[in-house]
């Protein structure tokens, strides 16, 4: 593959840093991993384990999902603040400047109390950590610390208002700074000023424990760069309502609206995020401050970073707050609303954020996509995001498209981590449809009550396959085409051309990607290691100058794994849906295990046979 030409687009400077090689990498999120030295959640040293097991199986990038602080849902897209790192991923043992043996036994105890053999994470170690960290604290003398000073006088900006918000929540009961007494909630650079005064321990004391996320983070990225692994940060397009940044800089977000997403074929309903959208005009007669602040000090970790809905930067989805809750995302409206700016719009954010850092921009650019979206990218030399279960022809009989007509500027993949793991769409989804999705098709055609229970008898097998959050429905074999499908539903095609696209895209769907997957006579019954491989190899085969999986989706190469581990439950996150499984998910092995898995040869000969390993 020639990929010269993102030397010449406007990131080429990242290029040349980065190299146009061909790579391989792995994505997770933090919370997933642990080590033997872990407590109660995977830690930011931790990843020096992982970067060891890349090295061993020829991966050169490490893709994390955002590490900033959460809230009280623990999501990494929700988080409390854009800069902030959440304080639960601190390493007690490799705190700087502490003499943690008098904590030993506290120590020891917290790890009894929080084992690590379970599959989700308890975020109960969040609260217990901070009480320890607080006693560490309250034994060390800052105040001859040069690198600690240092850190506060370089992010003085962001660390003050950051530590008020905490310290004024903490003060509220853990409320949302909306319900706050008002001289707090709308408040004066004199308010903030005495807070700062009267509250000089616990504002040292957030400003240590970002400090520490900051040492250790660093200590990895270089040694991550000594291993020649590149490290891709995760940064949330949006923030919490209920952030220190929308309470601090209340003119940069359009707080009357909620992000979301408009429907599509695989969210009926659309959805509704809950974060307020950015106002751009504002942020623009700041001169984009707050923007390159940010990127600024994620760079200090992160030699690339993942631009999170990406096509946000052209419009977003938005939805008035006053709106019927239960509608989700259905009455929102894009903004701008003027389809014309919206390449415009995107191009003049986008120019700032690649020219405000040596990081390479790499874009999340899923969901309803704007039509000026590739062609942004292709200038800009960004990579997008080819997921190997949605790259189809869109024309004809909706076939798999072959991986090598991937687009080059692209993040191939075999999953997200707000989909389905391979194995469970395979199981559970592929070649079925949403029965909602269904439903308000059949009701746009008055085909209603009695009607539709008929109707779908007739289409569908009467046990169908059930996900979390949806109900799928699955295609009887006789519906074998669409005259079929037509001459059930009684009307000509014209009139079912909406119901007639759902059927295409989703009929024989397992045949079709065992075609695509080179296993013609695949099967069609439970994943196997043989289907596993052979879509690891299809997506590394990709023109896709990156291709980068899932850490899980490795390890179902191993029996082991794919037999026990492959539920539909089994995942990161359950889009639109609040539950206690979200953002838990652990991986069934520590990362001194990960290193002895015989899967490790496999996956090491999977790069090798589609030339993802990097020579020095």
């Amino acid at each position: 593959m020639d990929y010269t030409s993102l030397l010449s687009s406007a990131s080429s400077e990242k290029w040349k840093r980065i190299g146009i090689s061909r790579r391989a990498g792995v994505a997770l999120p933090l919370f997933s991993i642990y080590s033997k030295n872990s407590v109660g959640i995977g830690e930011i040293p931790d990843l020096r384990g992982l970067i060891d097991w890349c090295e061993q199986t020829g991966l050169s990038i490490i893709q994390l999902l955002p590490l900033n602080e959460v809230g009280y849902d623990f999501a990494p897209y929700n988080a409390i603040s854009t800069f902030a790192i959440e304080p639960s991923y601190l390493s007690i043992k490799r705190l700087r400047g502490v003499d943690i043996k008098p904590f030993r036994k506290e120590l020891r105890e917290l790890k009894k109390r929080f084992p690590k053999n379970n599959l989700k994470v308890n975020y109960d170690i969040k609260k217990e950590k901070s009480v320890l960290l607080r006693k560490i604290f309250s034994t060390v003398n800052t105040g001859e610390n040069k690198k600690f000073h240092e850190f506060i006088e370089k992010n003085k900006h962001w660390l003050k208002y950051y530590s008020v918000f905490k310290i004024l929540t903490g003060l509220n009961d853990g409320r949302n700074w909306q319900e706050w007494d008002i001289r707090y909630k709308y408040f004066s650079s004199l308010t903030i000023e005495k807070i700062l005064q009267n509250y000089k321990d616990d504002i040292n004391f957030y400003y240590w424990l970002q400090w520490q996320c900051f040492e250790q983070l660093t200590t990895i990225k270089k040694y991550a760069k000594r291993k020649k692994v590149f490290i891709t940060g995760d940064l949330p397009f949006l923030v919490s309502k209920n952030s220190a940044d929308v309470w601090a800089y209340k003119n940069y977000f359009k707080l009357d609206l909620s992000s979301g997403a408009p429907p599509d074929m695989y969210f009926a309903k659309g959805q509704r995020w809950g974060m307020p959208p950015y106002d751009w005009e504002n942020i623009a007669a700041d001169n984009f401050g707050y923007i390159k602040e940010r990127l600024k000090y994620a760079e200090n970790f992160y030699d690339m970073f993942r631009i999170d809905h990406f096509v946000g930067l052209f419009r977003v989805w938005t939805i008035g707050l006053n709106s019927d809750k239960e509608s989700d995302g259905l009455l929102g409206k894009f903004d701008p609303d003027n389809e014309h700016v919206w390449e415009d719009h995107g191009k003049r954010i986008l120019t700032v954020m690649n020219e405000c850092t040596t990081m390479l921009p790499c874009a999340e650019d899923l969901g309803t996509v704007p039509d000026c979206s590739d062609k942004v990218l292709k200038e800009f030399g960004i990579p997008g995001v080819n997921v190997q279960r949605w790259e189809k022809n869109w024309q004809g009989q909706y076939d798999f498209i072959p991986a090598e007509d991937y687009r080059m500027n692209s993040v191939a993949t075999v999953s997200t981590h707000d989909s389905s793991s391979l194995p469970a769409w395979w199981n559970y989804e592929a070649g079925t449809i949403d029965e909602y999705t269904f439903r308000q098709l059949c009701e746009k055609k008055n085909i209603k009550g009695d009607d539709y229970s008929i109707l779908a008898e007739k289409l569908f097998q009467k046990k169908s396959p059930v996900t979390i959050g949806s109900s799928r429905l699955y295609w009887k074999d006789s519906i074998s085409n669409i005259y079929v499908l037509l001459d059930n539903l009684k009307l000509n095609y014209d009139d079912s051309k909406e119901i007639v696209e759902v059927y295409l895209t989703s009929f024989g769907e397992k045949s079709k990607f065992s075609r695509y997957s080179g296993l013609i006579n695949h099967k069609e019954t439970t994943t196997t290691e043989e289907l596993t491989e052979a879509s690891l190899t299809r997506i590394n085969s990709s023109a896709s100058i990156f291709s980068i999986q899932l850490i899980n989706e490795y390890l179902y190469l191993d029996k082991y794994f794919l037999e026990n581990f492959s539920s539909p439950g089994y995942r990161i996150n359950f889009p639109g849906i609040v539950n206690d499984i979200n953002w838990s998910l652990r991986i069934p092995v520590s990362l001194e295990q990960m290193k002895e898995l015989p899967v490790n040869k496999k996956i090491k000969e999977i790069c090798f046979e589609t030339d993802r390993i990097v020579s020095d």
